[in-house]
């Protein structure tokens, strides 16, 4: 079994000062394998913003997989916007844009979904694709394949199409022939996780979709702060929401939900508890 701590938008530059010190504890206290921060680091891109988020980061354990969002993109420089959109994410988070974890049991594969020409929407080159793919062809069909964007590919309906990821559909092919199983995501500010296969109908496969809510920012967006702990195991999937406590000064978890694979389908399932070794 593989543990990943899921952090997301932390907005550096409109965090919640008082929820850093709880956070950070509890995640050493986790020991997770991989901690993923699925982007928007920042508020405005600003240095002092980064600064900020490196010195949290330095605080987390690792590995971790880092990918930039949306925000992490200078707004109103609009030399450093175009002609050099993620220069101080590159020098201050890291110059991997699309880092790589992977083990005997688990790949998590990050690709950076933020562009300069959009304000706040992201997109997935044709490139980016095919390089996905070379990147999981070879890997044993027993290992879990786990994608990391800020930017989700697919979302429940009261969320407006134009929230997901253009080329969404072509990747979401290439997915299903690489064997893809979770989807790892931000941008929202809102907690989520389902199956892909209500807007993909892929023959014979869906994809475990993962949506994260802002850990640390203080637009919350009706949502308390939140992260998730995710427990892989093989065809099995544990996801505990822990949210902010305002009135006990910590993060607690405030739902569970299991996920089961049948195939190359990922749906429900309501026994399994993988933290009790089940």
């Amino acid at each position: 079994m593989r543990t990943l701590v899921h952090l997301s938008d932390l907005h550096f530059g409109r965090v919640d000062q008082a929820l850093l010190g709880p956070l950070r504890e509890l995640v050493h206290s986790i020991a997770a394998d991989v901690v993923v921060i699925s982007g928007d680091l920042t508020q405005r891109a600003k240095v002092e913003e980064f600064e900020e988020a490196r010195a949290f980061l330095d605080s987390l354990p690792g590995p971790q997989i880092v990918v930039p969002g949306n925000h992490d993109i200078s707004l109103y420089n609009v030399l450093r916007r175009f002609a050099r959109p993620l220069s101080r994410y590159r020098r201050y988070i890291t110059d991997d844009l699309e880092p790589v974890f992977i083990d005997d049991e688990i790949a998590v594969v990050g690709i950076n979904t933020a562009r300069s020409l959009t304000i706040k929407d992201g997109r997935v080159s044709h490139e980016q694709i095919a390089a996905l793919r070379e990147r999981l062809s070879g890997l044993s069909p027993d290992v879990t394949r786990i994608v990391v964007t800020h930017h989700p590919f697919d979302l429940p309906d009261h969320f407006e199409k134009r929230d997901l990821v253009v080329r969404a559909p072509l990747a979401m092919e290439v997915f299903a022939e690489t064997g893809v199983d979770i989807l790892m995501a931000g941008h929202m500010h809102a907690s989520h996780a389902g199956s892909t296969a209500a807007r993909y109908q892929i023959d014979a496969y869906a994809a475990l979709v993962i949506q994260a809510g802002t850990a640390t920012s203080t637009r919350g967006r009706g949502e308390v702060n939140s992260f998730n702990v995710v427990r892989v195991d093989a065809q099995r999937v544990e996801i505990d929401r822990y949210g902010w406590d305002a009135v006990g000064g910590k993060f607690e978890v405030v739902n569970t939900e299991k996920f089961m694979q049948a195939g190359s389908v990922w749906s429900p399932h309501t026994d399994g508890m993988l933290a009790a070794g089940l």
